[in-house]
């Protein structure tokens, strides 16, 4: 053979050498571009299964978190309720308080204005005091101050017995119609007279004793001493009586100088008309001069601006409650 032929069948083998060479790594190629196209496709289905998932727990997340809005949107909807509901009670609970003590000092003000009863009025302001201050709310403090100050003058004023007083001029009044005028009073009677002896005596004696029924001669002790007619008698007890009553009046008012006024006027009628030696005359003197003397301090403090801080206050509150 020759070396060209050969050089043929060297070249021939090394080509199919190589053919079979590179078809080999093309298979193995191939075979790890499937093994690998594989692997992608596995990987990619992982990865929209985990894409899959993610959206699932995305959606579950956002429903939850709905919930979630939701729930908070009726928590914060119940605690706006809530505190309506508390601003109401609380609202309704002072309301009634309020109203209580103004109940309290519009009795315990007319006790005062009418008995005159410094001690119910001074019990029922500091119950009112004690129980704004068990309420424990700061808005009633301005209460409390005027309270305070109305306190502190209640704890000053006389007690007078205003129904006492009252009483002692109805039984003056009662008394006016069995007083003893005057000009109406019995003369001292004289020493007993010797027992007459003798019949001409005795018949004197009795001459003289009708006589002495005939006519009375009375000694009148004051000047000015008024002598008066029967009509004019009645008006002098009606007259007195009206004074008295006016002066009851004036004490139920607390009008202290009408009060001593009309007082005083009775007392010098009394002695001008009155027969100061009779004991109902003296003993309703007497009296005169005890209430006179009793009725010091009429005017007492009034509880009225407390009154009326409580019912201004309610009404402000009623106000802005609108």
């Amino acid at each position: 053979m020759s070396p060209v032929a050969i050089g043929f069948v060297l070249v021939a083998i090394v080509l199919v050498w190589q053919w079979y060479e590179d078809r080999s790594e093309m298979g193995a190629l191939r075979e790890e571009i499937a093994r690998r196209l594989r692997d992608n496709e596995a990987d990619s289905r992982d990865a929209r299964l985990v894409a899959r998932q993610a959206q699932e727990a995305q959606r579950e997340a956002q429903a939850k978190l709905a919930q979630i809005e939701l729930k908070l949107a009726e928590s914060q909807g119940q605690q706006v309720a809530l505190e309506s509901l508390f601003q109401d009670l609380s609202r309704g609970r002072d309301e009634w308080v309020l109203a209580e003590i103004d109940q309290i000092l519009t009795i315990a003000s007319q006790q005062l204005q009418l008995a005159g009863n410094t001690q119910v009025a001074l019990t029922a302001l500091q119950t009112a005091d004690a129980r704004l201050a068990r309420s424990g709310r700061p808005q009633f403090s301005p209460l409390r101050k005027i309270f305070a100050r109305d306190i502190e003058r209640l704890k000053t004023a006389p007690n007078l017995d205003i129904p006492g007083l009252a009483v002692k001029l109805d039984q003056l009044i009662a008394s006016v119609e069995t007083l003893t005028l005057a000009q109406d009073a019995r003369p001292q009677a004289a020493a007993p007279a010797r027992e007459p002896q003798g019949l001409w005596e005795r018949l004197g004696a009795e001459i003289l004793g009708e006589m002495r029924r005939l006519i009375r001669i009375q000694n009148v002790e004051r000047a000015d001493a008024a002598l008066l007619t029967p009509p004019q008698m009645f008006f002098l007890r009606e007259n007195l009586k009206l004074r008295l009553l006016n002066a009851r009046l004036a004490l139920l008012a607390r009008d202290e100088v009408t009060y001593r006024s009309d007082l005083k006027l009775a007392a010098s009628w009394l002695g001008r008309y009155f027969d100061a030696r009779s004991k109902e005359v003296a003993s309703a003197a007497g009296i005169l001069k005890q209430l006179d003397s009793g009725g010091a301090g009429l005017s007492l403090p009034a509880i009225g601006d407390s009154l009326d801080a409580v019912r201004g206050y309610k009404a402000s509150r009623e106000r802005s409650g609108r």
